[in-house]
């Protein structure tokens, strides 16, 4: 397609999936970035040869340098480095995957810069939505969701007139422990959460997945990507994650995308918008899976998505005080310091003891990010 790209978070699920995209579709990587992983970030650079590499760690940059000395490279580490890449316009779009509250910054800087952004990063719409959607309108730049759900979105949208949406349904599978109660969530294992029934993805989401804190999560994202109020959206649990996703016309009509669960489907989609081109993934045979199945959720047992809900309801900094909190919580949970239903109450607690104010400013959000992190510490403490 003759498209560049560059790769924040290219030795994650999403980066190694999005350079096996560009790879299918003879695309070129102008650059990549990594938070800690130099062994593969040294791979990628050999094989797709990027103008520009960051690592992360800042305490790694040194060994990484060395190891690329031999070729024509120019190596970056920290904030700085990844910001450097996203306002770099050699190439076409930015593809942020990094996990966490990192990968705000980068975000604005891209759209600063003029630059499309397909969006892997959930927390830069959850923490900043309003900063970023209020931006990219100003600069004229695409945000192209990669999440299956908000790309499944995008695409029932096309051809469509937008003021004729009643309302979205975003699809969750229920993660590992549908139709658990409390308290036999009460001693589940790490092992036990990062063991997703569909999805192969990173400890924090697969944890967030397991929570489902990651749709709501997502429910955040849909408010800001799609510019609707919480009303317009509901939430069903889809075990087999087939539909990704569904939009409702005023008519009562109801698109629906669907596909097999493969990250691939929905990165290619936002790479090379509008085109659609083979994909290096399975085709779906819906006589294979038979049967799908909808449910509602159990928002009293999983009180992450009540927590999240009531966040983006609540508006101003709600949404980042309740995403720093899980942060760290879900930190706790993989360390072993605190129990799996622990996560949510954190949460909560922190969303009910921080004070909501309006978001003006970066500054504002990294604030009651800062503010939210500090509490749970404190209260794990």
């Amino acid at each position: 397609m003759g498209k560049c790209i560059s790769i924040l978070g290219s030795t994650g699920s999403i980066g190694t999936q999005s350079l096996e995209v560009a790879k299918a579709h003879d695309m070129q990587v102008h650059a990549l970035a990594a938070n800690r992983n130099i062994t593969l970030l040294e791979q990628q650079t050999r094989e797709y040869h990027p103008k520009k590499v960051c690592i992360f760690e800042e305490s790694q940059y040194q060994e990484l340098k060395q190891r690329l000395a031999d070729l024509p490279v120019q190596v970056l580490c920290g904030m700085d480095g990844l910001c450097d890449i996203a306002a770099d316009k050699n190439a076409d779009i930015l593809i942020n995957s990094v996990v966490g509250m990192v990968g705000l910054l980068p975000t604005l800087t891209a759209i600063s810069a003029g630059m499309d952004v397909a969006l892997a990063n959930k927390e830069t719409l959850v923490a900043g939505g309003s900063l970023v959607m209020e931006q990219a309108a100003r600069k004229g730049v695409h945000i192209y969701p990669v999440d299956s759900e908000h790309s499944a979105i995008f695409q029932c949208l096309q051809g469509n007139r937008r003021e004729q949406l009643n309302k979205i349904i975003l699809t969750a599978s229920g993660g590992p422990f549908f139709g658990k109660t409390r308290a036999e969530l009460e001693n589940v294992t790490v092992a036990d959460a990062l063991n997703h029934p569909n999805w192969s993805m990173g400890n924090k989401i697969t944890i967030d997945s397991a929570t489902l804190m990651n749709k709501g999560l997502e429910f955040i994202e849909a408010k800001w990507l799609f510019d609707l109020t919480p009303d317009q959206i509901e939430i069903v649990v889809h075990r087999q994650s087939v539909v990704h996703s569904a939009v409702e016309y005023q008519d009562c009509s109801v698109i629906a995308q669907l596909g097999v669960p493969d990250m691939k489907i929905p990165i290619q989609y936002a790479l090379l918008y509008p085109e659609r081109m083979p994909c290096p993934t399975k085709h779906l045979s819906l006589t294979d899976y038979g049967t799908l199945t909808f449910e509602k959720p159990d928002m009293e047992t999983f009180t992450c998505l009540k927590t999240a809900i009531a966040a983006i309801t609540a508006g101003g900094t709600a949404p980042c005080i309740v995403n720093g909190a899980n942060e760290v919580a879900v930190a706790a949970f993989l360390a072993g310091k605190i129990g799996f239903l622990e996560i949510g109450a954190l949460a909560q607690q922190a969303m009910e003891s921080i004070p909501a104010t309006v978001i003006k400013t970066y500054e504002d959000v990294m604030k009651a990010d800062t503010q939210a992190r500090e509490f749970v510490r404190n209260a794990i403490a």
